[in-house]
């Protein structure tokens, strides 16, 4: 490969993905989407990750969005077949029974914050900038960012981004709920590892069943989360790893799950 768009790290039992084109700012290309498949149906099928990072290279850009010079190429189907399958990937990640997190290491744009809200938890260096900078081009968000982020930080102020394009500094993402964490540019990656080693901490099955009943729970009242809770709670009373977890509390020590 001429070009390895997309790197990935093993550090078991977390993996590392890392958009990989600078030269574009880390921009969503053909290649790197269909890159970012391949990784997530391994991830799917992986036994052994417990949490994903996914980050970008270099010190300026996160990701600044869909590649605007390959998209001036495109017909119009094309770009609503890239559209298509980038909010299919996007629906993958959110829906991956892991916890994943996003270390933003610079600029996140258009489709690199709606990436970023694909994902669980957030963690940014203090000079990053997140838009959807969209209707500036006459488009609007389309992989997700007018559902997700009004979900996150609340319909007023999504609406306001949005509809202005303006951009939120890592401070006011913080503030409004966005991120999670603020880094500087060197403890990124150090404070990224260090949520995502205390979550592989926890068990497997529960932590995925905690993303489901979260996740599912948004979209319905109270009285249909509680049941949504409830079925996530019955799938973790048989496993091996809740009798695991009671025997190490009582012989006061660190527990070892298998996702069993």
């Amino acid at each position: 490969m001429s070009e390895d768009v997309l790197l990935a790290e093993h550090r078991p039992p977390i993996l590392i993905l890392t958009l990989n084109r600078p030269q574009a700012r880390n921009a969503l290309n053909f290649k790197l989407l269909q890159a970012l498949e391949l990784a997530l149906s391994e991830v799917h099928v992986s036994e052994d990750l417990r949490v994903l990072i996914v980050t970008g290279t270099g010190d300026k850009a996160f990701c600044a969005g869909a590649d605007l010079k390959e998209r001036l190429t495109m017909s119009d189907g094309e770009v609503r077949q890239f559209l298509s399958r980038l909010r299919s990937l996007f629906t993958k990640i959110e829906e991956l029974p892991i916890p994943v997190i996003a270390a933003i290491n610079g600029v996140a744009l258009g489709g690199g914050v709606e990436l970023v809200l694909a994902c669980d938890l957030r963690v940014a260096v203090a000079e990053a900038t997140m838009g959807l900078t969209e209707t500036q081009l006459a488009i609007i968000p389309g992989a997700g960012g007018t559902q997700r982020l009004p979900r996150l930080i609340g319909p007023g102020l999504a609406k306001e981004l949005i509809y202005t394009g303006r951009q939120l500094s890592a401070q006011e993402a913080l503030a409004a709920g966005l991120i999670n964490h603020l880094a500087e540019k060197d403890t990124l990656m150090e404070i990224s590892l260090a949520l995502a080693d205390k979550i592989s901490q926890g068990g497997p099955i529960a932590l995925a069943q905690a993303k489901h009943a979260i996740n599912k729970g948004l979209d319905v009242d109270l009285h249909t989360g509680l049941d949504i809770e409830a079925s996530s709670y019955e799938k973790c009373i048989p496993t091996e790893d809740r009798l695991e977890g009671l025997r190490a509390f009582r012989e006061k020590r660190k527990p070892v799950y298998k996702g069993r």
